[in-house]
């Protein structure tokens, strides 16, 4: 099937066309050329995006039967055209090709043609892939999943799908392929459900070493075409790395565990030397009040010691008998000797 959708043209007849066909179909692209004495050529290019223009055949604008072939491409001319065949055309043409006319130093664009080569839909929905929840160590067996989603009502081209594993070390610039399944069939299963995809698991199981560190890939090939999964990361975790690190961790906890002690040794041994201190004082006091209290006392006895003591001689004088009869009955008292004793 062949569709051609032409845009609109220019004042200087400038054309740009779109074309698209299926797989394996063969298409003629042509281009006006009016016969100039002058020297001028005329060109086939194609443009795709992010590489550099490919010249795919020249001519002379003037009457030329030499042609120009590579591979399924041919240029030519024919009656009044400069034409660009291509057979069996391949997904890889999809392009946009440019007819141009190079007069001396002049170049101009006589026409554009984007050609969109169409291939057979692929029935595949989703290729998914299960991720690893842990890194593995060696020698452990690892199994990786791929899940492939596919709808057998709108397979439009003949066969069953294959799938690969490809896998990217940290070093390595582009997957290198390691394993491919067999019939497809063994490991898919239809649901009861109806008009309900297909679901196919693939697993990939091997006893990893350090060296199988890097990102897996699963890639599905169907209708001429390659569909990839979501890859899967595998982290090889070395049995000594770990060793190494619980060593590491043991070796601060024991470091922490020793500071904290000799704080708290210096911290026991300030208190108590701080105990002792104010034990010392205190002892010393209680000293000092016992001494003052002791010299006190012996200078109470000192005194006591020092005390005068007096004793009053009382004697009694008659009075005379002339006295007597006119007085009174009295009594005098005279003290007529005091004496002191001192007790040192």
């Amino acid at each position: 099937m062949k569709q051609v959708l032409y845009g609109g043209r220019c004042t200087d007849d400038h054309i740009f066309e779109t074309m698209t066909v299926n797989v394996g179909d063969n298409v003629t692209l042509t281009c006006n050329r009016q016969t100039s004495w002058v020297w001028t050529y005329l060109f086939w290019i194609r443009l795709v995006s992010g590489t550099f223009p490919e010249v795919l055949g020249g001519t002379l604008a003037y009457d030329y039967d030499g042609v120009k072939k590579t591979h399924r491409i041919t240029a030519k001319q024919e009656s009044g055209q400069f034409v660009l065949h291509i057979s069996n055309t391949q997904l890889s043409d999809t392009a946009v090709y440019y007819c141009i006319k190079v007069t001396q130093s002049n170049m101009r664009f006589l026409k554009g043609i984007f050609l969109r080569i169409k291939g057979q839909e692929p029935d595949i929905t989703a290729v998914t892939q299960d991720f690893l929840s842990a890194p593995v160590h060696p020698g452990e067996s690892v199994t990786l999943q791929c899940s492939v989603l596919s709808d057998p009502e709108k397979k439009t081209c003949p066969g069953d799908h294959s799938v690969f594993w490809f896998r990217a070390g940290s070093n390595e610039s582009h997957p290198s392929f390691i394993y491919t399944h067999g019939n497809s069939g063994d490991q898919c299963g239809q649901s009861p459900e109806a008009h309900s995809p297909q679901k196919c698991v693939y697993s990939f199981s091997k006893n990893v070493s350090s060296s199988d560190a890097g990102t897996y890939y699963c890639a599905v090939a169907t209708c001429g075409q390659i569909l990839f999964g979501n890859r899967t990361k595998l982290d090889i975790e070395d049995v000594s790395t770990c060793d190494s690190q619980r060593d590491s961790t043991v070796y601060l906890l024991l470091c922490a565990v020793l500071a904290v002690s000799l704080i708290v040794i210096v911290f026991l041994v300030y208190a108590i030397r701080k105990k002792s201190c104010d034990f010392s004082k205190a002892t010393i006091g209680l000293q000092a009040n016992a001494a003052a209290a002791s010299e006190n006392q012996q200078s109470q006895q000192r005194n006591e010691n020092s005390l005068v003591y007096s004793t009053p001689n009382f004697s009694r004088r008659p009075a005379e008998k002339a006295g007597r009869r006119k007085a009174t009955a009295k009594e005098e008292t005279i003290y007529t000797d005091v004496r002191a004793f001192v007790k040192d």
